[in-house]
């Protein structure tokens, strides 16, 4: 079950509601979840404390009574909190959006066996730290690419995106990497930092008429089309490898966070993270089991 969802306040004063949104507090200025709901259950009970957004510097506080809600309020806006390291918090009344107003969130798998996807496998610790401290200052030593939220470096065809940098927040759009270019497996290290990968297969053929084997990967189909989803957490120094259905089947992507919820926990994004990605060049058409998804000529 997904963490509830709530509306970020638009008025100077909002509207009464049992439900706080505070800024200037935390996991991204050093304030846990416990220590925030601490603090704030001086003036009621505290039904939970939530994130408000990605950025990990405001969360929403909820109560179980209003009064306990507009105490807090009055209390702390605008005034140093001792408690908190005498941070000045921001306060507004937030509204609970129900779950028709917004997009069910997906559980995060911590182990591929989870997913239900065949051909995903996520291997942990597949380096040390010491190998993930050399191949990082390796990579550094070379020149790279500037895309518009990312950099990369190319080892092989240009189009082979065969190690990616991941500044805090960026991530990568839904896409398949295309049949025509690549074939077998495709494999994922991750250094540095840990993300969510996310994947969905629609249920309807998604490849343009436009796509060509110059492709890296094509981000199809829009939003409003059905789907299943899944969700996966990636460790530092894990090994991701897609094959069969979960390779040519199903798009996969990381979304544009900060912070992601895991198990309700927050894991905040590291300063970078770097993918090594391996693809094996495809000389002849593809013979996949796939042609919904599939841009090879049959």
């Amino acid at each position: 079950m997904g963490l509830p969802r709530f509306s970020r306040p638009k008025g100077v004063d909002g509207e009464l509601s049992p439900n706080l949104y505070v800024a200037n507090c935390g996991p991204a200025v050093g304030l846990s979840f416990d220590t925030i709901a601490s603090v704030f259950s001086t003036f009621g009970e505290v039904k939970g404390v939530y994130p408000a957004d990605d950025s990990g510097a405001r969360v929403i506080v909820s109560y179980f009574e209003e009064s306990a809600a507009q105490a807090a309020l009055k209390a702390l806006d605008g005034h140093p909190c001792p408690a908190l390291g005498g941070r000045f918090l921001h306060i507004r009344y937030s509204i609970f959006q129900p779950p028709s107003q917004v997009n069910d969130s997906v559980p995060v798998s911590l182990v591929d066996s989870e997913l239900n996807i065949p051909g995903i496998y996520l291997l942990h610790d597949f380096v040390s730290a010491k190998e993930e401290e050399e191949l990082l200052a390796a990579v550094d030593k070379m020149s790279w690419k500037s895309l518009s939220k990312r950099r990369v470096q190319h080892y092989g065809y240009e189009f082979c995106y065969e190690v990616n940098e991941y500044p805090p927040g960026v991530g990568l759009s839904p896409h398949i990497d295309t049949h025509s270019a690549f074939e077998g497996f495709i494999f994922s290290l991750s250094l540095a930092g840990p993300c969510i990968m996310d994947f969905r297969r629609y249920t309807e053929g998604v490849w343009p008429k436009s796509a060509s084997s110059s492709d890296m990967s094509v981000e199809y189909p829009d939003k409003s089309s059905s789907f299943l989803r899944r969700a996966i957490y990636l460790p530092p120094r894990s090994m991701l490898l897609l094959s069969g259905e979960a390779r040519y089947a199903w798009h996969h992507y990381i979304p544009h966070h900060k912070i992601d919820m895991v198990k309700d926990s927050v894991i905040r994004r590291g300063p970078r993270r770097v993918s090594f990605t391996f693809r094996k060049v495809r000389t002849g058409p593809c013979q996949c089991e796939f042609p919904q998804y599939c841009d090879s000529p049959r």
